[in-house]
Formats: structure tokens, sequence, C-alpha cells
């Protein structure tokens, strides 16, 4: 039998990731396409996955992604991850993504995008493993693991029904 995991404050696992967007990264209106976007989103998420549970973990789902703003080829984006709620094998990471001019520090960091991802951690077998507790320490983490309650719950509620209307 394997040891008890150690449950880990949200802070531990938290990371940050960033690039200079360049013109591979643009869509056919000179923006940056939103799947790169979400790439480097999931990267972060992945990154903050492993360091919670400590072994490879896999995106499983992505739970939202909304765009709030376009990015421009020559931003700075950067990303933010934390988990927001740890399960018995699976994790929900959330990511914000920044951006700022290339060339102007003085514009503040402008909130261009947030998501939600879904990872499960593998183990040496290939299957779902433990994955450890997560403490949340202050007001806005017990938020957002609420929140990220809520949200497991919808995505539970929503894969039952489907399930129920395809056995008809």
């Amino acid at each position: 039998m394997s040891e008890p995991l150690t449950a880990r404050p949200v802070s531990f696992s938290r990371v940050s990731l960033a690039i200079v967007a360049g013109s591979t990264h643009a869509n056919l209106l000179g923006n940056v396409h939103g799947g790169e976007i979400m790439k480097l989103a999931d990267s972060t998420a992945g990154a903050t996955a492993y360091r919670h549970c400590g072994r490879p973990a896999v995106t499983a789902a992505m739970d939202e992604m909304t765009f709030l703003a376009p990015v421009h080829v020559g931003d700075i984006i950067k990303t933010y991850a934390e988990v927001n709620w740890a399960g018995r094998s699976s994790m929900e990471i959330g990511v914000r993504v920044e951006t700022q001019p290339w060339g102007n520090a003085s514009d503040g960091p402008r909130h261009v995008a947030s998501a939600y991802f879904v990872f499960v951690a593998i183990g040496e077998d290939g299957h779902p493993c433990q994955v450890p507790e997560l403490i949340a320490e202050t007001p806005t983490e017990v938020r957002r693991l609420r929140e990220a309650e809520i949200r497991r719950a919808h995505r539970l509620a929503r894969k039952m029904e489907i399930d129920q209307g395809r056995d008809l």
C-alpha cells in the first residue's frame, strides 16, 4: 500500500509562463490566434498540475475559455495558473492570461482571457492515480474552490443527462 499523500496549499503549485507573440502566432486578422493562447494556457495548466501532484498529468477537459480582448503581435503574453480544486485523481486548474505591449512598460497588464482545465494525474502504470488534497488558505482561494465545485457538478450533471438521452 502506498503512503498517504501530503495535502498541499494552492500556493505550492502556482506557475507563470510568458512569451512574446510573433508573426507565426498571428491569424488572418493579424491578431494572435486563439489556439495559440489556448496552447500556452494548457501548457501553464499542465505545469501547475505536475507541481501539485508531483507526476505527469494529462488534460482531460477544457471546461471553459473566455476571450476578453484581442492579443496583438508584439505583445508579451503572460499566463498565471493555480489549482482551484483537487479530487481523487483530477484537478481543476484556473488560468489567467494577460498581455502587455512589447515596447511600453508604462501600460499595465491587460486581462485578455481566462480558462478552466481539468487534468488527471497518471501513475507509472499509465492509469489515473491519486492526487494530494488541496488546502485553500485565503478567501479568494476558498471562493475559487467553491466555484470549481459548482463547475464540476455541472460537468457531471451534463454528462449524466447526455448519457441518459443516448439510452433512449
